[in-house]
């Protein structure tokens, strides 16, 4: 049997793995259009690559997926977090989790991650072949022809993609040819861009728990959020802009987020509080007091936009004052012109509609022999090792070939 699988990524290696694991005497080729393999491994967390989620309920961990979430419910049975950890650990990777839940190898160098991935194939004897773009597939029988950019052709028993996100449609036009759906693909996992706001004078600053909505939507997030020299960043914000991906691109990445200083909770819980220190501390600046664990700066600007000295005592709000504040607190409004790719982790919407495909193997509907295994297909999480855990797992289950 000769196993074709196209793309040198993280899902193509698992695969590949996989398959020559479960069939040692088939010939498995490991095919990648460019001079590099496992490029978005070596980025990764910053050069740390962020393996997996440490998360163990599946229902948890399908809510992370804007995209695919119940597809993968039965394919993390199959291969889960805890597979993938355990997977690496036997092979010698010590991995940690962080208190944000994401699992990082000990070395917190996603070249550790690599080398066992390229020692495990060279192990294994998965042949790496390196410059080899695939232009097309056609059936022949019960065989699947590639054509190679090189103008040469070679016939495989089966074949898995692995190519990943795709950044235009035409990408993927080489596949919709064979009868495969298509969901038109649109950046996800990017931060908003703030031209005109005053706040990314803050550059740097966290909020360690915003409520983030856009308006006019249903859209809403919490989480950390960042502020950058061109607008908001961070984990809320990021999250999003994964679950808007599509909404966002039909307003042309041009609307007006809100922003709850104090998460959760309502203007009434807001009033509230702020009535007690009232009460209990009449005299004091209200500068002097911080909330909702706030940084000074952040607060210090909250003041300013609600326009309120910084020296003013709290007995002196009054109940325009206190409005004002309970206002920019719980519902705070900037204006968003535009959007930036987070570089890092490179994420699309869209790809192989999960319609063509058999999730229980991972096999084409419409052409046998043919298999899908990561970001090509119509899958995308959340940061935080989520998107690798789809790679590992529909790796894992395209490989087994069934």
């Amino acid at each position: 049997m000769k196993v074709a699988v196209i793309g040198g990524g993280a899902a193509g290696f698992f695969a590949a793995i996989t398959a020559k694991s479960n069939y040692p005497n088939a010939e498995v080729v490991l095919l990648e259009k460019s001079q590099k393999l496992l490029a978005k491994v070596r980025i990764s967390g910053g050069g740390r690559c962020n393996v997996t989620n440490g998360e163990t309920s599946i229902k948890n961990l399908t809510q992370a997926y804007p995209r695919g979430g119940k597809a993968l419910k039965k394919a993390f049975q199959e291969f889960s977090t805890q597979d993938t950890q355990d997977w690496f650990r036997k092979r010698g990777v010590k991995l940690y989790t962080q208190p944000d839940s994401r699992v990082f190898p000990v070395s917190d160098h996603s070249q550790t991650i690599i080398d066992c991935l390229m020692n495990e194939s060279e192990k294994l004897g998965v042949q790496i072949s390196l410059g080899r773009q695939v232009k097309s597939i056609q059936v022949a029988g019960d065989q699947l022809r590639l054509s190679f950019a090189k103008s040469d052709e070679q016939t495989f028993s089966k074949v898995i993609i692995a190519t990943g996100g795709s950044p235009k449609r035409s990408g993927l036009e080489w596949l919709e040819k064979l009868g495969h759906q298509i969901e038109t693909p649109v950046p996800s996992l990017f931060t908003f861009n703030m031209p005109n706001e005053s706040i990314v004078e803050l550059m740097g600053l966290v909020a360690p728990q915003a409520l983030v909505s856009i308006q006019g939507t249903k859209l809403k997030a919490s989480g950390p959020l960042l502020v950058t020299h061109w607008g908001m960043s961070g984990p809320a914000i990021l999250k999003l802009s994964a679950f808007g991906a599509r909404v966002l691109h039909d307003m042309h990445y041009s609307f007006k987020t809100q922003v709850n200083w104090a998460n959760e909770a309502n203007q009434n819980k807001v009033s509230e509080l702020f009535l007690k220190i009232i009460e209990q501390h009449p005299k004091k600046n209200i500068s002097s007091i911080k909330t909702f664990n706030l940084p000074e700066r952040l607060w210090l600007y909250i003041l300013k936009r609600s326009n309120l000295p910084a020296h003013k005592k709290w007995s002196e709000l009054g109940k325009k004052g206190l409005n004002k504040l309970v206002t920019t607190c719980t519902n705070d409004t900037y204006v968003v012109k535009g959007k930036t790719t987070f570089k890092e982790e490179f994420v699309t919407c869209g790809g192989i509609s999960l319609e063509s495909v058999n999730v229980k193997t991972m096999e084409s509907k419409v052409c046998p022999n043919l298999y899908f295994a990561g970001e090509v297909l119509d899958i995308d999480g959340i940061t935080g090792g989520y998107n690798f855990q789809a790679a590992w797992t529909t790796g894992f289950i395209a490989g087994q070939l069934r």
